[in-house]
């Protein structure tokens, strides 16, 4: 499978649950990749917002609220240099629009990030610990070789 099919990963983004980073609750580190798009911002967004990581009220059931239910605050810092990113003066863009969307669809004030590409310590307590990857495209999939998948296929 490996021969015949790449997986394609876009826009990512790493949650942890913290008890303490500065703000209560949530950080966000966001990749963005060369050819990510509004699609992927749009996806990366909606799932920060409402991925169930807290308890409900009663501390008993597990996974039952997202950030947006508890009205907490979200930590977002990127990380601008790995092998599939985007360049920086569009990557400037593309996180400063993230800030900006996220803050459309949240509280402004509860939105907090740091100097774009700067380096920052940034101190925190993981709660869980709670780490989950989110991935805009995780699952989808492109043929390196389209003959060569074909003919394999065919004398299945």
């Amino acid at each position: 499978l490996e021969d015949e099919f790449r997986v394609e990963r876009r826009m990512r983004a790493v949650l942890q649950r913290v008890l303490n980073a500065s703000v209560t609750r949530l950080c966000v580190l966001l990749g963005i990749a060369a050819d990510d798009t509004e699609e992927d911002l749009e996806y990366i967004i909606k799932k920060i917002l409402n991925v169930r990581v807290f308890e409900d009220e009663t501390g008993k059931k597990m996974w039952a609220r997202s950030v947006k239910d508890m009205g907490l605050e979200i930590l977002c810092g990127n990380k601008p240099d790995f092998h599939r990113s985007m360049k920086t003066e569009f990557s400037k863009e593309m996180y400063a629009n993230f800030i900006n969307r996220i803050k459309q669809e949240y509280f402004e004030d509860r939105i907090k990030d740091g100097v774009f590409g700067a380096m920052m310590n940034v101190s925190l307590v993981n709660e869980g610990p709670v780490t989950l990857e989110l991935d805009s495209r995780k699952f989808i999939y492109s043929e390196k070789n389209a003959s060569s998948s074909k003919s394999k296929s065919e004398n299945i």
